[in-house]
């Protein structure tokens, strides 16, 4: 399960070990983490992480599958957490240590910046190779942080990308060395420090006003 850290002034949250899919669990302890960050006071910034092979594989199918009469709730609170994570009035910084699926890389798009491991790993939006389509909340998501082109080409093609190719094509801001990607991040977090409060809630709440309310809109099933 997720747990969260201080160093200094920036807040580490390490997702989890595993897959670190979106169990109903995991965001209820993940919205906690963002309770302790939001409440703290002064200079801060977060960094969220993960510990071994994945950042996060997405949604939790299994859990879905077994139960199809919470569809609504549990899209609800995956696009609940997104818009939080888009609208937190600290800067942000995603360190992908591991592949990151489907949900998972929306949710390091919610994110202000993203560090991704250079030489292994896939940033990756499966959704047209598992049959599952994007919610339009989703769509506004992805549309609202990343190039026309290539969100078309992630959305449509479910195109698997390496650190490298992923920082070109903008997905993720930097492709370091494996040892270095939480390291990055932090650094990243901690020359930001001092944007922290409401102005920047503002800012970020203003800026993607039509993809808040689009995520927090009705709940849109998942197929």
């Amino acid at each position: 399960m997720p747990t969260l850290d201080r160093q200094e002034n920036v807040f580490v949250l390490d997702l989890g070990d595993g897959e670190n899919r979106f169990h109903p669990d995991w965001i209820t302890s993940v919205n906690a983490a963002l309770n302790e960050v939001e409440k703290a006071e002064g200079p801060r910034a977060l960094v969220t992480a993960a510990t071994g092979k994945f950042y996060s594989n997405g949604l939790d199918l299994e859990w879905l599958s077994a139960h199809r009469d919470q569809y609504d709730s549990y899209t609800g609170s995956v696009h609940e957490l997104f818009a939080r994570v888009l609208s937190l009035p600290v800067i942000t910084v995603a360190a992908l240590q591991g592949h990151t699926f489907a949900a998972g890389a929306m949710f390091s798009l919610a994110h202000d910046f993203r560090v991704m491991r250079a030489d292994r790993g896939w940033w990756c939006l499966p959704e047209a190779d598992i049959k599952i389509p994007f919610t339009p909340g989703m769509v506004a998501l992805i549309r609202s942080r990343l190039a026309p082109q290539t969100a078309h080409e992630a959305m449509t093609t479910a195109r698997r990308y390496g650190g490298t190719d992923a920082a070109a094509a903008g997905l993720v801001d930097r492709a370091v060395d494996e040892y270095a990607v939480r390291s990055t991040a932090v650094e990243i977090a901690q020359a930001q420090l001092d944007k922290a409060g409401d102005t920047l809630g503002t800012i970020k709440a203003r800026t993607y006003a039509s993809v808040l309310a689009t995520l927090r809109g009705a709940a849109d099933p998942l197929g």
